[in-house]
């Protein structure tokens, strides 16, 4: 039986790590937090809290991902700890919309900054979208060494456009160009209601460091790489989000901010002119490009943990025998979110309806680590979270909040979330009897 290669060295799985996290967040959120929360200090914390979110969340999944160093990484804590229908539900949400939708949505990102250079039709940056995301699903396909490769890469480059930027704010901006100590003011729709559309872009801005748990079985000694990939995957994505946020007040004051709706290209044009703005649309397509690539290479091993479960499509846990990778789990990912592509003005909402039960499976996943250390207190545990019980608990809590937070906020968004997840159920339960049937 052909068994996936253990390809992927902890740089390759510090920058999926990375790569999964920074696309074009950071060049866009900063806008609408500073709407939200007019105050810099105000601003540098909430992303001190999300950097410290980040690094509770990678700090508890470490622990699970050396424990079970599985194809699929969160799919099989949820499944281990709570059962099947767990983790096939956020399977379920990660393939019909949180994942797929996130590649779609990428795809029309960089062929959005690909026509900045090269002019484009709708119907031309259609194709440039399609055609991206079929480029780097035939390099997955090819072999994952070609896929690390490939995140290596547009990782590296994008963390030098970033570069530039933290250059250009911190070295030749100024620190009196924002007041520093102003206080937060009266907001129109009270502290609450700024705090959770803050702590939505956010969270939505650090997500994606638990990629690297995904392809536990491609790393090499994996006990090892995949808890360090995930703590320097978080620790370097807090300290480039918070110094952006530093750069862009040393060139922006935070009226400024709110008021840009490119801010990142305003801030760099400041000291570098119209290159700036190129700088930037550069790096954006760069950034999101290669994040589209990463995720082509790391949620396929979700379904395909799915189908050797016999809760998805059988060939899907098919192995190229030549290349080693679950070559169909990847091109029927890439199909799917193709399709969202050509239809994305329908799908748009929905993806923004469902992302945030992201988040609930996050808070599952972080409290199993309870559950593991009370039913299986034997088991091999090369890495043990520090801080352990606070730690999960930190991060269990917050995301906790922040779905009931989304559910007082946006009730409409999260009771269409949750009525998708209902949706899988009895999805879950034909798979559970097609299965049944084939065995028996």
């Amino acid at each position: 039986m052909t068994e996936l290669k253990r390809d992927l060295s902890l740089f390759d799985m510090t920058m999926i790590s990375i790569g999964s996290a920074i696309g074009s967040g950071i060049f866009l959120t900063p806008a609408l937090i500073a709407n939200a929360l007019p105050s810099p200090m105000w601003i540098i914390g909430v992303w001190v809290v999300g950097g410290l979110m980040a690094m509770s969340g990678a700090l508890t999944f470490a622990e699970l991902g050396a424990m079970m160093p599985r194809a699929g990484g969160v799919y099989v804590f949820l499944t281990e700890a709570y059962g099947g229908l767990v983790g096939f539900l956020y399977g379920w949400a990660i393939f019909l919309v949180a994942n797929t939708g996130a590649l779609a949505a990428l795809a029309v990102a960089f062929s959005t900054y690909f026509g900045y250079f090269v002019p484009l039709s709708p119907t031309g940056q259609m194709m440039v979208a399609i055609g991206g995301m079929i480029l780097v699903t035939i390099i997955n396909v090819l072999g994952v060494k070609a896929g690390g490769i490939f995140s290596d890469l547009f990782t590296i480059l994008k963390l030098a456009g970033i570069g530039v930027l933290l250059v250009a704010g911190l070295g030749w901006g100024s620190s009196h160009t924002t007041n520093f100590a102003a206080p937060l003011g009266n907001l129109s729709n009270g502290l609450t209601s700024a705090l959770t559309l803050a702590f939505v872009s956010v969270m939505w801005s650090y997500g994606g460091w638990q990629h690297s748990t995904f392809t536990a079985a491609e790393a090499k000694d994996p006990k090892r790489t995949v808890p360090l990939s995930l703590i320097l995957g978080a620790l370097t994505v807090t300290f480039i989000y918070v110094s952006a946020n530093v750069a862009y007040m040393f060139l922006l004051s935070p009226a400024q901010m709110a008021a840009s709706p490119r801010i990142a290209s305003d801030a760099l044009s400041i000291v570098l002119g119209p290159l700036g703005g190129s700088l930037i649309a550069l790096t954006i397509f760069i950034s999101t490009f290669g994040t589209t690539g990463i995720y082509t290479l790391t949620a396929p091993r979700i379904y395909y943990a799915m189908a050797n479960d016999g809760v998805f499509f059988k060939r899907v846990a098919e192995i190229h025998p030549k290349y080693r990778t679950p070559m169909f789990s990847i091109i029927f990912q890439t199909m799917w979110a193709i399709v969202l592509i050509l239809f994305w003005g329908t799908f748009e909402s929905l993806i923004s309806y469902v992302v945030f039960t992201d988040w609930i499976f996050f808070a599952l996943a972080a409290a199993s680590v309870f559950i593991f250390r009370k039913k299986l207190p034997n088991a091999e545990r090369p890495y043990k979270t520090f801080g352990y019980p606070f730690t999960p608990l930190f991060f269990t809590i917050l995301s906790t909040l922040f779905v009931i937070y989304t559910f007082v906020e946006k009730p409409a968004e999260a009771s269409a979330g949750v009525l998708f997840l209902a949706l899988g159920v009895p999805v879950y339960y034909y798979w559970r009897k097609k299965g049944n049937k084939a065995t028996s």
